[in-house]
Parts: C-alpha cells; structure tokens; sequence
C-alpha cells in the first residue's frame, strides 16, 4: 500500500484520480485545495487531511516525511499553469509525482523537470490515457503492422460545449490554460503522435477564444483537425440527438470508432505508473511542443488543406475580463 498526496482535490477531474488510488488498493493521507467544497472525499478517504492553505500543506508533508506515512507520491490536479511548481513540490518532498496532462505549458520546462528528476531520483509520471484504450492500442498495432511507407490521411473533430463558466475561470485565459489546443486537444495530438511517428510540419489555419483548427504532418500521417468549445459548432445529427459533445475520428475515410471505454482509463493508468510502466517526461515531449507550437503560430486562414468546419462562421468573445 503506497502513501499518496493530492493537490487540486476538488477540481473536475479529481475523482477520477481518487477512484484510481482507492481501486489500486492505495490510500490518499493528505490532499490541498483553495476551495473546501471536497465531501466528495469521504466516499474514497474520509480520514484524509486536508488543507486550504499550501503554506499548512506544506507543513503537514514535511511533519510525516519521517514517519510510516511519508509520501510515495503526489498526485497533481490542478490549473494546467500550476503543473510545474505542484511537479516541483512533490519531487522535493521525495515523492514521485503522477501529473494530469498537460504535464507542463512548454517545452523548456520538460528539461528543466529533466534535471531535477536525476538531482532528487524520482520521477514524473504523465496521465496519457488514450494510449491504454484498447481501440487506439488496436489502431496503433494495425498501422505498425501495415506499410511502412504509407502516409494516413486523418481527420479529428473534437466539440465539447462550455458555458460562460469557462471564460470566467483559468481555462479562459491563454496564459494560465495554454488556450483550446493545450485544454482539449494536447491528448490526442498525443495520441497521434504515438501512433504515427514525429510531427513534421505544424500549421495553424485557425485560432481563436473558442476553436483552433490545423494541419499536421507525421511521418506516417497527414491530418487535419477541429477543436471547439462552442456548441453553436456542433453538427446537425449530434444537436437534433441533444448531444453537447462530438468526437470523431476518420482514417482514410473509416471512422476510429472509441467513444466507449474510458470510464477506468485512469485506474488503469496508476496500474500502470504503480508496476513502473508510466508515461514519463519523454513520452509526453512531443505533444508538448506541439500545442506549445499551435499557441505561437500566426494562424494562415483557409489555406491549403484545412478542415472543412474552418469554414464555420466566427462567434464574438462572449466574455471579457
């Protein structure tokens, strides 16, 4: 049984990691948040500690680090900007740590991980969960096993509507979330990666508060891609069935069908990290200068091959800080 800390406890994507720990025989001993709306831990861990303050946070990690409940790892849910300071903690607190992607904001920050990883000898695990599905896992050894010299031609489509909330919170601002691309889109850039080799050319057709849109080129892929957190994008059949997300993906004009099996991806992967075959800083690089490359680019508008939903007309900002 492995000591484990949260940061970012009552954050969405939360439960999912203490559904993990608690499945894989584990227990959580302390967790941190800003806000104390976190009952949710008494159905996992109700004698967990927990704090408000990182200050006291901090204090009660160093009291155990001497005791039989010092930390084995840290588990980091937090604002995407937050990543590499809670990383950072965790590492010197002689944990290892297991990161929600993305793992940092920019490339840079993975080498400076780099280095304190060998100074403290502990290591940092990415949450990249599309590579444990069983039907990407599938599609991967299919490609693998198919023509080396075959270059695929991919289209993703990925709408999940958000509300005004979003634009209120950190994910609204570039600096903090890394925008639409880094938010939604940094796991199956991921995947895409894993599946069809190093990204050869990053182009950026579209880019605003509430969509991104581009070409990317992989050594065994071309794709373009669509990502959107705004409902009014959605196609007709998934409206008229009053979905609120669509996701597809389409391989020489095939659908890649894997809207089922997520539910314990995230147990699966703890299983993974716990038997030491996690996804670590290296596995998560590429993705990483990807979306960090899309967040830079001087977008090229309908030029081209560009998605076909490019072509959707823009909505204003509906917010403004």
């Amino acid at each position: 049984m492995k000591n484990f800390a949260l940061i970012g406890v009552g954050g969405y994507i939360a439960p999912r990691h203490l559904k993990a720990i608690k499945e894989t025989g584990n227990r959580l001993i302390v967790a941190l948040d800003k806000s104390d709306s976190v009952g949710i831990l008494d159905s996992y861990f109700p004698t967990c500690a927990f704090y408000t303050e990182y200050e006291r946070f901090d204090r009660y990690v160093e009291k155990i680090r001497h005791t039989d409940q010092r930390l084995d790892y840290l588990s980091v849910c937090t604002p995407n900007y937050l990543h590499d300071s809670h990383i950072r903690f965790g590492l010197r607190a002689g944990a290892d740590v297991i990161c929600e992607k993305p793992v940092v904001l920019n490339p840079w920050n993975i080498d400076a991980l780099q280095r304190m990883e060998q100074e403290t000898g502990h290591r940092i695990n990415n949450i990249l969960q599309l590579r444990l599905h069983p039907a990407i896992q599938a599609w991967r050894q299919q490609v693998a096993n198919g023509p080396k010299d075959k270059v695929y031609d991919i289209d993703l489509t990925y709408i999940t509507s958000r509300g005004p909330w979003y634009y209120a919170s950190w994910k609204g601002d570039t600096e903090k979330s890394g925008g639409v691309a880094t938010n939604i889109g940094v796991h199956f850039y991921d995947m895409l990666g894993w599946i069809f080799g190093t990204v050869q050319e990053n182009t950026v057709h579209l880019a605003q508060h509430d969509r991104v849109a581009g070409f990317l080129r992989f050594e065994q892929a071309r794709v373009r891609y669509f990502l959107s957190i705004n409902a009014d994008t959605l196609p007709t059949e998934a409206i008229a069935q009053g979905k609120r997300t669509y996701r597809k993906i389409s391989c020489e004009g095939q659908e890649i069908e894997f809207s089922d099996g997520f539910t314990d991806l995230h147990t699966e992967s703890y299983r993974q990290i716990l038997s030491g075959h996690g996804f670590g800083l290296d596995d998560a690089r590429q993705c990483i200068e990807i979306v960090s490359q899309i967040r830079h680019a001087e977008p090229i508008g309908l030029k081209g091959d560009y998605h076909p939903l490019c072509r959707l007309p823009l909505s204003p900002h509906p917010f403004h800080r």
